[in-house]
């Protein structure tokens, strides 16, 4: 989770990806995709290749959704739509498709049970993370399932809001949580809400009770009698959602980087970023090198966000695949926001601090802008989703002085504009008030309960969605394993070799997944500069 209009929303894994010091935080690989075999529903058709029905929802076999750009890890993929209602509430409504693909498994005699992925956000498209699920291994013993979120990019339609992106992208020169940045910023917000209601959008259609039915109509239409779910970063926030409202047919439930809906809001944001950062910090203070050559790391910090915050410094930074230099300002609310993303690239964090601290601001200016200004931050983010998630399920039950107090308690010593704004949610209530979407029923905000096997797995250096959240949820489910991988960031999945070796093994055996992996772990070798 990234912000939530610059640093974009609970942004899964925007995780700096082809930014932080100019180079790509790439995804491990574990090897791309056999031959695959053909695995078998339960009446021995391969999954996805016959038409199929669920009360209102139809699956039709067709064409693989469209991506950005072509995706290896699909070929041989079997594809279709699935065709629902926009809004259950009125039948006889408009309908709208949403893309899937179905990854067979490389296994010659795969598993009945196949892994659907619930991918982060809001707003991202599963499709477009086939290759990460693929690189984990989720497809070795069973087939994979992809399928766009209502709204997302290959849906039909989308709700995609290219114009926030664009204002992401000049904002990096701007100051960040100034009052003429909330103007523009909640500007593009209503232009993007005006264009899709005015072509015919149900703009509060798009949430997570609609979403959950999708996935149960997707089961059922492809006649699965059990499928398993693995959600990363706000596709936990879905998971239990579906947990809880369709429960039936789930085997067990996967959940990476967890943001809980009964937590969920800017209070939380702020927790999980203390968690981040000081686990970070404490990780440095411990390397006998890194505190000698950055000692205190954590007061520096706080000096910087409130000088930053009284003195915004402007820099000048090339960007990849950007043909002119960038302006970028850096006050206290964007460092905030750049450190929340970058306990990916966690080893230069006391390095870049310390340039920074030293009148160096370009490294940090550089990935800060970077991530705005990557091809995966253009055109790809489905904001109408954004919107109709928090807008609905966060806003209307936490209140400002909440949110407010989430910030003064764990960062008091930051500048009240910078504790006004929580990371990855800046403006997020002005914004609502623009989108103007009815509240959720309460009962979005209902812990879930339940004995379904379910893995709850977390990074030690999260700062987007902290590690406590896994025990938080386990509380109410009877059949939970909460595992913290140590240094790393959020959506371990992506990052480490261990959490796809233990996320794997949940799956075979969900009661007892396998965590041995997890006792030779070592901290990172942090770059000492000179």
């Amino acid at each position: 989770m990234a912000s939530h209009h610059a640093p974009r929303h609970r942004r899964t894994v925007r995780r700096i990806r082809a930014t932080a010091a100019g180079a790509a935080t790439g995804l491990l690989i574990s090897g791309l995709l056999a031959t695959p075999a053909l695995a078998q529903d339960n009446g021995g058709t391969p999954i996805g290749t016959t038409a199929g029905k669920a009360g209102d929802a139809r699956y039709e076999p067709g064409a693989c959704p469209r991506t950005p750009e072509p995706i290896p890890e699909l070929k041989g993929a079997r594809c279709g739509t699935l065709t629902v209602p926009e809004n259950r509430a009125e039948p006889d409504g408009r309908t709208i498709k949403l893309g899937v693909a179905v990854v067979p498994a490389v296994a010659a005699e795969p598993k009945p049970d196949p892994i659907v992925w619930l991918a982060g956000g809001p707003g991202d498209d599963a499709v477009g993370e086939a290759k990460m699920a693929v690189d984990g291994g989720l497809n070795r013993d069973r087939d994979l399932i992809l399928m766009s979120q209502r709204g997302t990019y290959s849906a039909e339609p989308n709700v995609l809001c290219p114009n926030i992106d664009e204002f992401n992208a000049r904002a990096v020169g701007l100051v960040y949580d100034a009052p003429s940045t909330e103007r523009l910023h909640v500007e593009a917000t209503k232009a993007c809400r005006d264009k899709l209601a005015a072509g015919g959008i149900d703009i509060a259609a798009y949430n997570d009770t609609e979403s959950a039915a999708d996935y149960a109509d997707l089961r059922a239409a492809l006649g699965i009698k059990e499928w398993n779910v693995f959600g990363i970063s706000y596709g936990t926030h879905l998971a239990l959602i579906y947990m809880r409202l369709h429960p039936e047919g789930l085997r067990s439930v996967g959940i990476d980087g967890i943001l809980p809906p009964s937590r969920a809001g800017s209070a939380n944001t702020w927790s999980s970023a203390r968690q981040g950062f000081d686990s970070l910090f404490k990780t440095c203070a411990d390397d006998p090198a890194c505190n000698r050559r950055y000692p205190n790391l954590s007061a520096t910090f706080d000096r910087l966000v409130r000088e930053l915050e009284a003195k915004p410094v402007t820099t000048t930074v090339t960007v990849p695949g950007q043909a002119k230099p960038v302006k970028v300002v850096l006050d206290g609310g964007a460092l905030v926001n750049w450190m929340t993303s970058a306990t990916h690239v966690a080893p230069q964090v006391p390095a870049a601090l310390d340039e920074l601290a030293n009148g160096k601001p370009e490294r940090i200016a550089q990935q800060w802008a970077g991530g705005k200004l990557s091809p995966q931050a253009m055109g790809r983010t489905a904001h109408g989703l954004v919107y109709g998630v928090f807008c609905s399920e966060w806003t209307p039950f936490e209140s400002q002085e909440e949110a407010l107090r989430g910030g003064q308690e764990t960062f008091p010593s930051f500048p009240r504009s910078v504790q006004e704004q929580a990371p990855q949610l800046t403006f997020l209530r002005e914004d609502c008030d623009a989108w103007d979407v009815p509240a959720a029923a309460r009962s979005i905000r209902d812990a879930t309960r339940s004995d379904i096997p379910t893995l709850a797995i977390s990074g030690g250096f999260d700062s987007q969605t902290g590690a406590d959240n896994g025990a938080y949820v386990a509380r109410t489910l009877s059949n939970a394993t909460v595992v913290t991988v140590p240094y790393q960031p959020h959506v371990v999945f992506a990052t480490s070799k261990c959490a796809q070796e233990i996320t794997r093994s949940f799956f075979n055996t969900p009661t007892a997944p396998n965590t041995s992996c997890l006792k030779g772990l070592e901290p990172p070798e942090f770059e000492i500069s000179p």
